[in-house]
């Protein structure tokens, strides 16, 4: 007896849905213009250039007709994007408050309301006495589609506040300054500025300012409140190679100024009291030599490498820092990553990182004793917390895992104990016995040992060939934390196993970690990454076709990278922001960022370097093979990777892949940044859209979340 479609599985239908709507929904189909370059003897064509040409009505037409390509295809998925976003909401607090931290005479504070897409910022006298709304992000937000707030600095009086706002999305920030007395925003104002810090005198603001045009950082001024015209120039950085960064020491005293590059640095100071006078050299800067200075009493402490590429801890007299004055205080241990300091009235905090987990260590200045927080779980994320105060005794920081929900914590550094002081609630029956993370290592092709971290449901057998959304960053030295994401349970919920490589050209090893992965030695990031998933196969993990990858901006370069390689190895791919138009983003030094980045991609105006770009850059590698699905996220207004990238390299590939598989573009054209959209709901609609996505292809659209409690 023939069924009907009433009693068919779910699945089925939704599979016959999706057939049939396939069949009728084309995809756009970029035209090609070609457009030739040579360098090296060596000629490219490039069929999609025209795609930057922002202004150009045809390219909005063609991006337009992309997003209605992709909504129409993930039409069939509407219910399960809702189902998606209800869940992903209905874990979070709406309306909560954040821990408060101490600066100056004041505690603040930040806190959410809901039905409301942004955070509100507060202040108090003392913890019972009555708030003061120090800045409303939703009334920033009132008639903009996108609002982010940069710096946030309070002068030392309490009086007045130093804030910067981007309403675009293009990370490109304007200074505001607020009497928090009266709630006046005063009209001192400036463009494009990074970093911002108060003198002493409560009236003169230091701040760095980018160029127009690459958005390098390069200019440090001095404002004083009031005053009309020009701001006066404290400092141009003129080496292209070199950003400048700015910030005012814990201790108050002096305003530290950082010439940086990748691979070398110079810092000067200022002292606070005096923002007229000239910036004063510490360390000329030297090849590989790398520094950053804290403060305390008559002497700078300094983290430098001069020792080895892990770096040590040395001091200085604040009246003579120069190098050959340097002490050591912390010896240079090979094994031991430090990745920052911080200096207070009796201890200094260092954060390190060894065997590919995160510590604290805190040095009593008293008996010069070390001791050292460690922690009990497989895998985690640490990061410093809100640490204003130069005399506190209490070091705070955050906390989490993928399987522990952000939490705040204390250390107290005489006791040498930890005060948890909030943990972030989860609802909707969330336990986090339900879920088990495990550290486990891949080993890359030359031998090396690369960790991956894992997380998943304990009902599920994590050697039965689950779905499993393998993700990876590997790029600058930044290690990928193993962080906690209540969305995430969507998918753990329906069975898919989460796991993070941490591979060559992050930090998460050490300094050496970051240098394997770079320059010429950068295809090791995309093998490390192929070995990775080839391991969590061969252990059953997973297998080829269950398993979903994702990547973002440099992390998206690396989705291209391996996704030419080895498409036969990924069910799905998803790649957000993705940097993959290499060689030609490279050889036009007038984007941001691209002549800073040639010391951890290398300059493609020099042969070698374009030879070995050429070899792994996405877009100039594809060709005509079979390619997994693919989703590719990008924004219009990105500052950090250009939207033509991921924008060309789709329509590459859809001019060559064989395959019927789904190629899909989501470009975000109103306000949003390399970070995607601003507010807390939109967010939880794009995460629920990109689940879903992954869900299909991992055959679990129509798949319930099992009862959890």
């Amino acid at each position: 007896m023939r069924k009907t479609l009433a009693l068919l599985p779910a699945a089925l239908l939704l599979s016959l849905a999706l057939i049939a709507q396939q069949t009728a929904v084309k995809p756009p189909l970029a035209k090609k213009v070609p457009k030739s370059s040579t360098i090296h003897g060596d000629t490219r064509v490039d069929n999609y250039a025209w795609l930057r040409e922002k202004s150009n009505p045809e390219v909005l037409s063609y991006l337009q007709a992309e997003n209605a390509y992709a909504d129409e295809v993930m039409a069939a998925f509407e219910s399960l994007r809702t189902k998606l976003y209800d869940e992903m909401l209905a874990r979070i607090q709406q309306t909560d408050v954040n821990v408060p931290y101490r600066n100056g005479a004041w505690f603040y504070n930040s806190r959410t309301e809901q039905g409301k897409q942004y955070p509100i910022f507060v202040r108090q006298k003392s913890l019972d006495a009555p708030e003061e709304v120090v800045i409303d992000m939703n009334k920033l937000a009132e008639g903009q589609k996108f609002m982010s707030i940069g710096a946030f600095e309070p002068s030392d009086d309490g009086n007045l506040l130093a804030y910067t706002t981007d309403n675009v999305g293009y990370r490109q920030y304007t200074l505001h300054v607020k009497d928090l007395r009266t709630g006046e925003v005063l009209p001192d104002t400036a463009p494009r500025v990074d970093e911002v810090m108060w003198a002493k005198d409560n009236k003169t603001l230091v701040y760095t300012q980018e160029n127009d045009v690459t958005k390098r950082p390069n200019l440090l001024y001095r404002h004083t409140l009031g005053s009309s015209g020009t701001d006066p120039v404290i400092y141009e950085e003129k080496d292209e190679l070199y950003d400048l960064g700015a910030e005012r020491s814990r201790s108050g005293d002096w305003i530290f100024v950082d010439s940086d590059s990748k691979t070398t640095n110079e810092e000067r100071i200022i002292p606070a009291s005096d923002p007229t006078a000239a910036p004063r050299v510490v360390a000329p800067r030297k090849a590989d030599h790398k520094y950053y200075l804290e403060h305390r009493g008559d002497r700078f402490y300094i983290m430098t490498n001069d020792a080895g590429i892990n770096y040590r801890v040395v001091s200085a007299p604040v009246a003579d820092p120069q190098q050959k004055n340097w002490t050591e205080v912390v010896p240079y241990r090979k094994p031991v990553k430090i990745d920052a300091i911080d200096a207070f009235a009796d201890h200094l905090v260092l954060r390190v990182r060894e065997g590919g987990l995160a510590q604290i260590e805190a040095l009593d200045f008293a008996d010069r004793k070390i001791n050292r927080v460690t922690f009990p779980e497989p895998t985690y994320a640490l990061f410093g917390g809100a640490n204003h105060d130069f005399n506190a005794a209490k070091y705070r920081y955050i906390y989490q895992s993928l399987v522990t929900p952000n939490s705040v914590y204390d250390y107290d550094m005489n006791a040498k104990t930890s005060a948890l002081l909030k943990r972030t609630e989860v609802l909707g029956g969330f336990d986090p016995a339900n879920y088990k993370s495990e550290r486990i290592w891949a080993t890359a092709k030359d031998g090396a040992k690369v960790p991956i971290s894992i997380v998943y449901r304990r009902t599920v057998d994590p050697h039965g060939r689950n779905p499993l959304w393998l993700t990876a960053y590997g790029s600058y030295g930044s290690p990928t934390q193993a962080t906690f994401n209540s969305n995430r349970l969507s998918m753990l919920d329906r069975g898919v196993v989460f796991a993070i490589a941490h591979i060559r050209g992050g930090g998460e090893m050490g300094k050496e970690w970051h240098e394997q992965g770079r320059m010429m030695t950068k295809k090791n990031t995309f093998t490390d990454f192929i070995a990775a998933a080839e391991h969590l196969v061969s252990e059953k993990y997973t297998s080829k076709d269950k398993l979903v990858i994702s990547g973002g901006s440099a992390g998206g370069l690396l989705m291209g990278a391996v996704t030419n390689m080895r498409p036969d190895l990924f069910k799905a791919v998803v790649a957000y922001v993705p940097f993959v138009d290499v060689i030609n983003t490279m050889l036009d030094p007038t984007l941001p960022l691209t002549t800073q980045e040639y010391i951890e991609w290398g300059n493609p105006n020099e042969k070698p370097a374009y030879v070995y770009m050429k070899s792994y850059d996405p877009y100039s590698n594809v060709k005509p093979q079979k390619y997994p699905s693919m989703l590719v996220r990008t924004s219009l207004n990105d500052s950090q990777v250009g939207y033509w990238e991921g924008t060309k390299w789709v329509a590459k590939l859809r001019a060559n892949k064989t395959d019927d598989n789904p190629l899909l573009l989501k470009v975000n054209l109103g306000p949003a940044g390399h970070g995607g959209v601003s507010g807390r709901y939109d967010r939880l609609h794009d995460d629920a859209w990109d689940c879903a996505f992954m869900l299909w292809q991992l055959g679990l659209a129509s798949r319930g979340v099992p009862d959890i409690r």
